[in-house]
């Protein structure tokens, strides 16, 4: 079959569709698995109470459950859930949101699509007068997910992060400051806090800098808080939340524990909202209505920030605990590094002087059932360099059962010892 050019881009792979067929690879498998690459959340038993009693809620309601399933919501997004939203904002964090600067979409993926191509691409007058704009990642490793938004055109400028190298086998990236450079071809500045995959959580310095650069071009600052504050918090390190005028800041509640529902949430200046709801209208007709009315209550209450803060940070933060002392016995006397863990559900390894592509290390691992993701897909923007710590690095989650993560992490050993001989 003859595709477009369009058609031909969405079908020639991207590390995106890789991760997601991996979890159909991972069914077929023949042999035991241990998926330690997906981004799926870890069951978190306390929060999965909370649903169930918060679906029995809807169920019993009947004419929430009707709308729920029988009407369109605004293409915006559900009026009380954006209302609930916006108050839960100005209440606990003290920012003068309204309900207008709310606008709901089918999960962040979806709300990236959009933004990137609101902000990048052809931003010409007219034939004489040609120009492109581009997304400046400042800290690249980046989530695998923004890469292929430009659907077949380069729209990143990245940045390569400055390294520091810490005790116990430990390192951290942070923004080189001195060097980033935001010129009129920049559309936008946008970073992950939490980043994925590193467990990166920008400083509140870094991030006040970075809304200097922005706004001294008049261009937005988009911040994904997929897995940050104010839910679902899974972050381990000082780090006030931020949003004021010209931020565009992404919130999820699929690290909640509500992957399934596919609710993203955008908040922004009216223009914006305006524009995403304009864009859902397009896609979609209407973002769905199941993850805003199973949450709204919850909203409503706070009990979101005190879910957030009490029953999934600890969980997590008990986990990923564990899976470092893990990875540092399992890996003793290799050239290792992890990225310190400062949130996100996710290790981020770095094998310096690693004799083999990660990609090749990918597939080893996927050959014995082990299923990592490769850190090359994590560099939008710099797919041509030839920094050579784009192919030393993995990403591992954590989220997933102890047992499987701790045998999944001795066969990476096994692996790596094999690669350096």
């Amino acid at each position: 079959m003859d595709f477009s050019n369009f058609g031909r881009f969405l079908t020639r792979g991207s590390g995106i569709v890789q991760l997601m067929e991996d979890f159909g690879d991972a069914h077929a498998f023949d042999g035991e698995v241990f998926m330690l690459g997906g981004g799926n959340p870890g069951v978190v038993p306390a929060m999965q109470v909370k649903f169930r009693e918060a679906m029995k809620s809807v169920l019993t309601d009947q004419p929430r459950f009707d709308s729920m399933v029988g009407a369109y919501d605004s293409p915006e997004g559900e009026i009380r859930f954006r209302e609930a939203v916006a108050k839960l904002l100005r209440d606990t964090l003290g920012w003068q949101i309204e309900t207008d600067n709310i606008a709901v979409t089918n999960g962040s993926q979806s709300s990236f699509f959009v933004l990137f191509n609101l902000f990048s691409g052809d931003y010409s007058l007219s034939p004489e007068n040609k120009t492109r704009r581009h997304i400046m990642l400042p800290l690249t490793p980046e989530y695998i997910g923004y890469a292929d938004a430009g659907l077949g055109e380069s729209i990143f400028v990245s940045h390569r992060p400055h390294i520091e190298r810490l005790d116990n086998n430990l390192f951290k990236y942070h923004v080189d400051l001195d060097s980033l450079e935001v010129d009129d071809s920049i559309g936008a500045l946008c970073v992950s806090r939490p980043t994925n995959p590193t467990g990166n959580v920008l400083s509140d310095d870094e991030v006040d800098s970075l809304m200097q650069m922005a706004r001294e071009r008049d261009i937005p600052l988009i911040l994904d808080c997929a897995y940050g504050s104010p839910f679902p918090n899974i972050v381990f390190t000082d780090a006030k939340p931020f949003w004021e005028r010209g931020v565009i800041l992404c919130l999820s509640l699929s690290k909640l524990g509500l992957p399934g529902v596919r609710t993203g949430i955008v908040v922004a200046d009216n223009e914006v909202v305006r524009a995403i709801s304009a864009a859902n209208a397009i896609l979609s007709l209407a973002p769905g209505s199941f993850g805003p009315t199973l949450i709204t209550e919850a909203v409503e209450s706070g009990d979101i920030i005190r879910w957030s803060n009490e029953l999934v940070k600890p969980f997590y933060r008990a986990k990923v605990d564990a899976a470092v002392i893990a990875l540092q016995q399992a890996l003793a006397g290799l050239p290792f590094r992890i990225h310190q863990p400062e949130g996100a559900i996710f290790l981020w390894l770095w094998f310096e002087g690693l004799p083999i592509t990660s990609k090749e290390l990918y597939r080893r691992l996927k050959a014995r059932g082990v299923f990592v993701l490769a850190g090359e897909h994590f560099f939008p923007g710099l797919e041509g360099s030839d920094w050579r710590h784009r192919y030393e690095c993995i990403r591992v989650s954590y989220a997933g059962n102890a047992d499987i993560l701790n045998r999944g992490i001795d066969i990476i050993a096994e692996e790596i010892r094999a690669a350096y001989r």
